[in-house]
């Protein structure tokens, strides 16, 4: 059952830090002319004179860019940072680059600086590649089998939550003007500062404790703290379980983890996801929306409301991943999703390809946008992060969230830097790219990915043994009453001292 303890960690370190992922995602969107007229006022001020179009251009994508360049920093810092200072001990420091970019974007304006904004957002980039992988990892690891899915999915609604409030909050009624903007951009320190004060007050990562600190006195108390009940010893014994079958292996580095036989269509299959969440044009759909409702006859000053009408879509649809994702499962919802998207993006090309000649067309393509989201929402979005959990072993786990987590952000990087002069270069016809990448990806999950609800660590690592043609089986079984020998041996020791 879900205790009073489980979801107040989620809560929290879903909103300290996931929510910060989204908002600053979308939060430099709707300011973007009054920011960039302030980078024209502070180099004329500079120099004299006007700043000319393309160093502007250059200035901007930078500004934007800067983000995921961040994010792949920081997915490099996960691996050290994870096994040295713990799930939650990372969480609490990487709240500091949160405070300080938020300090120095909010005070940006006063200080009339723009390159300050630049590297504010290669910090909040870390804070963010940080983010997307600890928070999934330290969920996933708190979670009991069957709430996994579910709570793995909840950092993801935190992320549309907070692309939603700064939707919102950048509406140009309320911090989306002249005067606002540097408030906007500041907001983001709030949630950090929240989750510095409370997390202090929950447990650690109970497999983190016992398996990586070996100190089972800590990691039962925290199992209790989490369970609400006293008999955890099943769970203390899967973790021995899991402790004893990767002794042999270690600690994996990422090198080691790229050539570890047991563990490559695991590696594989992240690598595909995540590759393909990016890939599958999600930020394409977003960045091509407003146009899409301008076409379509949508007044260029309610265009704000219809992008937080999407934004809202996109939450709505990741709270029902939340509920659904146990009953139905992982796969379903990864392919699903896949389709969804696939289909989206063929019927989008048509839609734009026609609307100046179909008058209805436009229409087409607001619902295509909107079919899009749901299908990204629902498995896509979410499912990834989850399976990185769920696929790999405390050993393994923070090697493959490093790997994981920069392939998201390199390929986030690359649709953004790419996205332009594909759209100069293919017009409405870059959609069928992304078609064929979610059909690709789609695939692949259909013949390899296995479905993963409801098994320990350990169950799914012994499908993917077999998938990977190495034997784990007989060795573990072996050892299946060595754990609980251990833990009789250890209480026997403590009641005789």
């Amino acid at each position: 059952k879900m205790t009073l303890s489980l979801a107040l960690v989620a809560l929290i370190s879903a909103f300290g830090s996931s929510f910060q992922y989204g908002y600053n995602v979308s939060v430099i969107n709707s300011p973007a002319p009054y920011m960039q007229d302030f980078y024209n006022r502070t180099y004329l001020d500079r120099t004299g004179v006007p700043m000319d179009s393309g160093f502007q251009t250059l200035l901007w994508s930078l500004t934007v860019s800067m983000f995921p360049l961040g994010g792949f920093f920081g997915s490099l810092m996960v691996w050290p940072l994870v096994n040295n200072c713990g799930r939650k001990g990372t969480l609490l420091i990487n709240n500091l680059f949160s405070i300080a970019a938020a300090i120095l974007m909010g005070t940006s304006e006063l200080a009339k600086t723009f390159e300050v904004i630049i590297l504010s957002r290669v910090i909040m980039g870390i804070f963010a590649g940080l983010a997307s992988n600890v928070v999934p990892m330290f969920l996933g690891e708190m979670s009991p089998k069957n709430l996994r899915g579910a709570i793995g999915v909840v950092p993801q609604l935190f992320i549309t939550i907070g692309i939603l409030a700064a939707q919102i909050l950048g509406l140009s009624s309320i911090l989306g003007n002249a005067e606002g903007w540097p408030v906007l951009l500041g907001l983001t320190g709030i949630p950090s500062l929240i989750q510095l004060l409370t997390l202090p007050f929950f447990p650690e990562s109970p497999r983190y404790l016992l398996i990586q600190k070996g100190n089972e006195e800590q990691a039962r108390r925290a199992l209790q703290r989490l369970r609400g009940w006293e008999d955890v010893d099943d769970e203390i014994e899967e973790m021995y379980q899991e402790d004893c079958s990767e002794k042999e292996e270690g600690q994996f580095s990422v090198l080691s983890l790229c050539t570890f036989r047991g563990l490559r269509w695991q590696l594989i299959s992240i690598i595909v996801m995540m590759m393909g969440q990016q890939l599958s044009g999600v930020n394409a759909v977003f960045y091509y929306a407003d146009r899409i409702f301008e076409s379509a006859g949508v007044a260029s000053s309610s265009i704000q409301y219809v992008t937080v009408s999407i934004g809202a879509i996109n939450v709505v649809m990741t709270l029902l991943a939340v509920f659904i994702v146990e009953s139905l499962g992982r796969r379903i919802l990864l392919l699903a999703g896949f389709v969804l998207c696939s289909a989206s993006c063929a019927v989008l090309t048509l839609g734009l390809n026609l609307q100046t000649t179909v008058s209805w067309m436009s229409y087409l393509s607001i619902a295509c946008v909107i079919v899009y989201i749901i299908g990204h929402a629902i498995g896509p979005s979410p499912i990834p992060a989850v399976m990185i959990t769920e696929m790999f072993l405390q050993s393994s786990r923070p090697a493959a969230f490093m790997v994981g987590g920069s392939v998201h952000w390199l390929s986030n990087f690359t649709v953004g830097l790419v996205f332009l002069y594909m759209e100069a270069g293919l017009g409405p016809y870059s959609f069928l790219i992304f078609c064929a990448i979610c059909l690709a990806t789609m695939i692949y999950i259909f013949f390899i990915v296995p479905e993963t609800k409801n098994k320990t660590f350990m169950e799914i690592n012994r499908i993917m043994a077999k998938r990977n043609k190495v034997e784990i089986q007989e060795s573990k079984e072996l050892k299946d009453s060595f754990p609980l020998g251990k833990q009789e041996e250890k209480k026997a020791l403590s009641s005789s001292e």
